[in-house]
Parts: structure tokens; sequence; C-alpha cells
């Protein structure tokens, strides 16, 4: 073998050597790098499985509440003006829209049934007043008479039982005159307080009917009024006399009106489970009007319940539940709420106070469940 043989020999073993070490350093780095891989993938898979969540501490009374109620304006006083008397109209005073004093004239009715009564009264009380004077001078004669004895002691109890008779149908006979009297002023519809004249239901010649019930007018007082308004009964504990309440009507844009709680019915209704509420409102300035429809926001004073975010709530087959998180771990907490408040409940029940819970919990999520905290 030659020389050059030789050296082509040991070229090619080296250049197979070379070749081997890279082919070994490239296995090595490829089962560096599975390896690798496989421990960052395992690494990964167990960060992932952690469960991470937010917890929130429950309160004790929270802020209160606002709640909004509809409403209709009426007038601090409100009166429909009827008429006593049964006749025509005369004529009347005040239209709609009118601004009437205290016992300013309204209306007239002419009714002369009414005067020929009175004047039939008036004769009827003449005659029991003759009817008197004849009775009382009869017993007058019968009591000097008895004194001489030509007279009954029978006799004179007659004329006395007459006389005491003819006082009273003189009585009888005042009182009808009164009567008519008084029915004779209901002819004149006067204003019983200050306030608006918002509705007329009748004119000059229309029958009036004392017994028919239909008004001739409907006063009403609106420098004062007053709201009305339903409160649920989850609330109704809350509301006391004297609250200030903010009233707002869609039409005045911007204007927020001060109102006051005058007073409730103190009882709950029902029909409605709800509590009526009488809210008294200034109106000096006149901007509002009676029958108006208006929104009355409440504020309610915070209650002693403890309240928790309404995120926080599970609710399954079993019943409203919170996951309160303790060493770690899940443990699921069956509670019992009372109001809703929006973003937060109250828990009338079922919390110590201490509790971490978890907000937004996972619908999966059950007893056991190993859980981390997230700042």
């Amino acid at each position: 073998m030659t020389d050059e043989s030789r050296t082509a020999i040991r070229r090619a073993k080296l250049v197979a050597i070379v070749i081997l070490v890279l082919l070994a350093l490239g296995a090595g780095r490829t089962v560096f790098m599975r390896h690798t891989n496989a421990k960052t993938l395992e690494a990964n898979a167990a960060d992932s499985a952690k469960l991470y969540v937010q917890v929130a501490a429950p309160k004790i009374g929270g802020t209160g509440e606002t709640v909004v109620l509809a409403g209709s304006l009426q007038g601090a006083t409100q009166a429909p003006l009827s008429s006593r008397a049964s006749g025509y109209l005369k004529r009347w005073t005040k239209d709609i829209g009118s601004v009437v004093e205290k016992g300013e004239l309204l209306a007239e009715i002419e009714s002369p049934e009414i005067d020929q009564q009175l004047t039939q009264a008036r004769a009827a009380r003449q005659q029991s007043a003759a009817s008197l004077a004849l009775a009382k001078s009869t017993m007058d004669r019968y009591e000097e008479l008895k004194k001489t004895g030509f007279v009954a002691q029978q006799s004179l109890d007659e004329r006395r039982g007459a006389y005491a008779q003819a006082q009273a149908n003189l009585a009888e006979a005042d009182a009808n005159v009164e009567r008519l009297k008084q029915l004779e002023s209901f002819r004149r519809v006067v204003a019983p307080f200050r306030g608006v004249i918002t509705r007329r239901n009748v004119d000059v010649g229309d029958l009036i009917d004392a017994g028919s019930g239909r008004p001739l007018f409907i006063l009403t007082q609106a420098d004062s009024l007053r709201v009305y308004v339903n409160v649920p009964q989850s609330s109704a504990h809350l509301v006391k006399a004297g609250q200030k309440v903010n009233i707002t009507q869609g039409e005045l844009r911007g204007r927020v009106f001060e109102g006051q709680v005058a007073r409730t019915s103190a009882a709950i209704d029902p029909n409605t489970r709800t509590m009526q509420v009488e809210i008294a409102l200034d109106n000096k300035d006149g901007a509002l009007l009676p029958g108006a429809y208006v929104q009355v926001a409440l504020p309610l004073t915070a209650a002693k319940e403890m309240v928790i975010p309404a995120n926080a709530l599970i609710i399954r087959a079993e019943g409203v539940q919170v996951a309160a998180v303790e060493a770690g771990k899940v443990r699921l907490q069956a509670i019992k709420v009372g109001r809703n408040l929006g973003t937060s409940v109250e828990v009338i029940d079922g919390l110590k106070g201490t509790e971490q819970l978890v907000l937004n919990p996972p619908d999966s999520i059950v007893n056991g469940d190993a859980v981390t905290i997230a700042k």
C-alpha cells in the first residue's frame, strides 16, 4: 500500500470521526432540549393548574341605598265643591285657572222652591207663636180660677200640657226656619280655602241637583303639594317621617325639588306588599302642576346586616351560596340574602363577617378546590 493510499484512509477515518462526533453532539443537544422542554412544560402545566381568585370580605351596614319611585302630584288640599241647594245656576264668577281666596264667591244658584218653603215656614212659625200665646193666656186664667176653686185640677193640668205642647211646636217651627235659612245660604257657592280652580263643570242655566253628587268646581291648593308613593316591603322599615327626598320631573330638566316624608301608613298592603308614604312638597313658585307625573328619589338609611358584593353569589339547585377561602381551600357556605342593593346584597344569615369570599367564582368550583389568592 502506498503512502498516498494510507493518507487517504487516515483522512477518511478522520472525517468519519468528526461526523460521528457531530452526530453525537446533535443527539445530545436534542435530548437535552427535550428534557428541558419537558420540565418547562411540566412547570407551566402545574402553574396553569393553579386557580387564582380575587376575594373580598363582608362589610357591616354598607352605605345605604336610594329607591326611585313613581308618583303623581296632588294639591295639599283638593276639594270638589258642590251645592246643597237645588235650582238653576244663576251665574258663575270664577273659571279654571283662577286663584281665589277663602270665602270668595264662585257661583250663585237660583232656587225659588227654597224661597217658597222659607215663606211657608215663617208663616207656620207665626201660627205656632199665636197658638203659644193663646195657650199661655188660657193657662194663666185657669191658674187664677183654680185658686178660687171654680175649676178642677185636671182641667188646669190639661191647660198646662197644651201650653207645653205649644212651646214645643214653636221651637220646631223656629228650627225649620233656621234650616231653610241655612239651605238658602248654600245658594252662594264660596271657596272654603285659598287655591286654584282646576275644573268647572257647570254653566249658566244648568239644573243643579243637590243629591246628584256632581261637583260644580274642583278647588286645589297648589302652593303646597303632596305625593303618594308605595315603598316595597323590603325597604318599608327604613322609611321614617321627616326624611328628605328629591323629586324630579322629566319636563323640568336640571331642577330638583326637595320634599319631606310627612307620614306613612305604618302597614303593609297585603295585595301589593307595599307601604304607602305621603311626601309634602313646597311649591310657592308654582313650577310644579298638580297631577304631573314625577320621580321620587327616597334615600334609605343603611341597615345593620352584613353586605357582600353581588358577584360573590353562587346560585345553584342547593340555594344561594358563597365560596369562602380557608387555608388555600374552598368551602362552599349556604347563606340567606336580604335586600338586593344593586352591586351588593345584604346577608341575613350564614356568615360570621371574617370570611374571604371568592369574587366571580367559576361554575365548576366545588368544596376542597385549591386556590391561590391573586393580589
